[in-house]
């Protein structure tokens, strides 16, 4: 960060020339936001090292501090999400998730709003407290079997699936990993932060109205199954024990953005490449000449050893091979993994109770405190591989909301911050907080939409303290809408990593989650902007 301005005026600078520094850190950190939002739509790098490229140009300039850009990495927040990445790694291999979904999908003939009323509730409950990503790995797969099963459609769950598993993970603070950033960042800035059921207030109700309005709109409004060519076994096929698998592929698959001629498959999985899935096509001609994309889900012929090779790597998303997803470990482990879930919660829980830090005043009771002690109890009782633990956390998105935090810093130390809120007030024509709190819910929406709904809450963070410092109004409300707008990402498939995922494996078209996705995208801004400042008034 550029010295302060009592520091710079003893060298012999003028208020002119503070004035012309602070107007060329705004231009620089503007220009340097500009071009981290082109890239992260263009997906020129991953997110990670996109925001950690302008994090460093903005140390060069001095705009920040080595400090400052160091902070985001030892965040509470950040290491929280990190603890709950290996928590829920631990929940996916002890078998519990399959064992319930299978419990709760209804046997028999049955309609679509039926099997949903059962399934949806149950889903939001469990992502209120797990990382959305395992439990539509785990849950679309056995979905989508148990649809066909049924002769039901399986594309009239697998959106339900995705929107469902957002909308539950509003609910708490540990819902999703956005909560955790603007509680880690209300922490930095010296407010108190989030408690654990603090967003329920407002979580709940969205959570209610999307499951009604996702009920409704299912039948009618999401696509019958769009089947794709028929993957023929010949003889030699069958006599080498081949069938079809479908893989997801993730960020780190290395033929990202290179065809099947330049990326050879086989040599690398021992798998055949038959159909590429992509925006509701599938591409089965000329397919050497495709050019590969992260959220394509390839159809390949593979033995039974690929599952066991590559079912924890990190390059796929998600494989299906119409099987279980994960070994069935015995039901005591299952109990455990789920007491100490449970136990976790409550402690996080009963920790922000006042009398709890009145009998525990030298230890911070928090949720920071219990995913550490469960992710190592976890650990040691080999509920996930502790050997191989490193590959169950998603490292570019802990970087991506390290990053955060500091160009959130770098926005208020260059004023463009408070330039942006003041142009946002003007824009506004003195109508109120009630206007600006929704033109915050839009801006943050939009860039989830775009890009990632870690970097949508650090670009709106500072923005919202700004706003709500000028108009003399509790920050509160603006916080809050953080946390709801970043995560509202039902309008397009990239806006979301699990609705990435059931594109792929449901053959959806980008037109089918904006038909689908964009009216729950309005429930949910109208609740909010309704909601929010009931709860939590401007009024300090």
């Amino acid at each position: 960060m550029l010295e302060s301005d009592t520091h710079r005026a003893g060298h012999g600078f003028d208020k002119r020339d503070i004035e012309i520094f602070m107007n060329l850190e705004i231009i620089l950190v503007l220009a340097a936001l500009v071009v981290m939002l082109a890239a992260l739509v263009a997906d020129k790098q991953r997110p990670g090292m996109i925001l950690f490229s302008v994090v460093v140009f903005f140390l060069c300039c001095r705009i920040i501090s080595p400090r400052e850009l160091l902070e985001g990495f030892s965040n509470k927040g950040m290491i929280t999400v990190a603890l709950l990445f290996l928590v829920s790694e631990g929940v996916r291999q002890s078998g519990a998730l399959s064992q319930l979904i299978k419990k709760i999908l209804p046997q028999g003939r049955t309609a679509v709003w039926k099997a949903q009323l059962r399934m949806l509730p149950a889903i939001g409950f469990i992502s209120a407290f797990l990382n959305n990503t395992p439990v539509v790995v785990i849950f679309a797969p056995i979905i989508k079997r148990w649809a066909r099963s049924i002769g039901l459609p399986a594309t009239k769950f697998l959106i339900p699936l995705s929107y469902v598993t957002i909308l539950g993970g509003l609910c708490t603070l540990i819902g999703t990993s956005t909560n955790l950033v603007v509680h880690g960042m209300m922490i930095e800035a010296g407010y108190e932060g989030l408690s654990m059921f603090e967003l329920a207030w407002v979580g709940v109700p969205i959570t209610v109205a999307g499951i009604v309005y996702i009920m409704f709109v299912s039948k009618r409004m999401l696509p019958d199954e769009r089947r794709g060519p028929e993957i023929v076994e010949d003889e030699e096929e069958k006599q080498e024990n081949l069938h079809p698998v479908e893989v997801v592929l993730g960020p780190r698959f290395p033929g990202i953005n290179k065809t099947l001629r330049d990326f050879d498959f086989k040599r690398h999985y021992g798998a055949e490449v038959k159909e590429i899935k992509r925006g509701g096509q599938a591409i089965t001609k000329r397919i050497d000449k495709t050019r590969l994309y992260e959220g394509d889900t390839l159809v390949v012929l593979a033995d039974d050893s690929f599952v066991d090779t590559w079912g924890e790597s990190s390059v796929f998303l998600m494989i299906a091979n119409g099987k279980d997803a994960v070994p069935q470990p015995k039901r005591g482990k299952r109990a455990f993994v789920l007491t100490l879930l449970i136990l976790m919660i409550l402690g996080a829980t009963i920790g922000e109770l006042p009398i709890t830090q009145e009998m525990f005043p030298n230890i911070k009771l928090d949720m920071f405190f219990f995913a550490a002690v469960t992710t190592v109890i976890m650990a040691w009782t080999n509920t996930f591989p502790a050997r191989k633990y490193t590959k169950f956390i998603s490292w570019d998105i802990l970087i991506t909301i390290a990053c955060a935090f500091a160009i959130s810093k770098a926005m208020t130390n260059s004023g463009l911050a408070d330039l942006i809120a003041n142009f946002i007030i003007g824009l506004s024509n003195d109508h109120g907080p009630y206007v600006l709190l929704a033109i915050l819910y839009i801006i943050t929406n939009i860039i989830t939409e775009l890009i990632t709904n870690n970097a949508a809450a650090a670009l709106a963070f500072p923005l919202a303290l700004s706003l709500a410092t000028q108009l003399g109004v509790d920050p509160m409300p603006f916080f809050i809408v953080i946390c709801i707008a970043a995560s509202a990402g039902f309008t397009t498939p990239i806006g979301y990593q699990t609705n990435l995922i059931v594109q792929g494996i449901g053959n959806y078209k980008f037109t089918d989650f904006v038909r689908v996705g964009l009216p729950l995208n309005i429930i949910v801004f109208l609740i909010s902007i309704f909601l929010i400042p009931q709860i939590w008034p401007f009024e300090f």
